[in-house]
């Protein structure tokens, strides 16, 4: 995908180096934006993308960081303005299921843990960011949310799809506090995204086809047609789409 209105565009993507986040990142570099990297253990990813972005002629950084800390999320920010200049795109694209509980074995550490990772790193991160995207006249933000915070996801999947519930509502109560800015906030939810690590630990193979034998289009989603929905919501960033959910599940019905 090449869209010339991301051209020369500086970006932020979290979880920028694994699964969809490394499909958004090879995706803005070809669209010839600078990307700022974040990753938390996938080095040798974002450090690829480093080069793969250089050999295009655009910038790009690699940074690590706990993204539930608040000090990391604002060292986050700054690095990024610092290599690029400046700060026009936000992806939020961190978070983890991290893995199945159901509410009887949940613990209130587990609950809050998966919360820090989906919801709050996210408002860390945005709320760093916010005053940087507000100097420019027209700025982008797009969070990834889930089918599972419409639908309530699969049995032990409770906490994770209640903050992929909450990505939803803090998306269009977000778009209301910065439109003002002039900043747009978006978010997508995808469905059945096979091919990345998430599905690859958290998804058997029964219950993938069990899935996608119930998508209309009768196939599974894959990175890719993730990142095409990220960009066109990150390309309307002068547009009149905000507070919105673009749902990538090939027709999945949403309740």
């Amino acid at each position: 995908m090449n869209n010339n209105k991301l051209a020369g565009k500086n970006i932020l993507i979290t979880a920028g180096a694994q699964g969809i986040g490394e499909a958004i990142t090879k995706h803005f570099i070809d669209s010839g934006s600078n990307v700022a990297i974040h990753y938390f253990s996938s080095a040798d990813t974002a450090n690829e993308l480093v080069k793969y972005a250089h050999s295009k002629g655009v910038k790009a950084i690699a940074i690590s960081g706990d993204l539930t800390k608040e000090a990391d999320a604002n060292a986050l920010v700054e690095k990024t303005v610092e290599t690029l200049g400046s700060l026009d795109i936000l992806i939020n694209n961190a978070g983890s299921l991290v893995a199945r509980k159901m509410l009887n074995e949940m613990e209130t550490e587990f609950w809050h843990k998966v919360m820090d990772i989906n919801l709050t790193s996210m408002m860390f991160v945005t709320r760093a960011a916010a005053p940087y995207l507000a100097k420019h006249n027209n700025s982008s933000i797009v969070n990834l949310a889930s089918l599972a915070g419409r639908k309530g996801g699969h049995p032990g999947s409770l906490v994770y799809s209640t903050s992929k519930g909450a990505i939803l509502t803090f998306t269009r109560a977000l778009s209301t506090e910065l439109g003002a800015q002039g900043t747009r906030v978006n978010a997508v939810a995808p469905g059945l995204i096979l091919g990345t690590s998430f599905h690859n630990t958290h998804t058997t193979k029964e219950s993938a086809a069990a899935t996608t034998a119930g998508i209309p289009i009768q196939r599974a989603g894959n990175a890719d047609d993730v990142a095409r929905a990220v960009l066109f919501l990150a390309s309307e960033y002068d547009g009149f789409i905000t507070g919105a959910t673009l749902d990538i599940n090939g027709g999945v019905y949403n309740m």
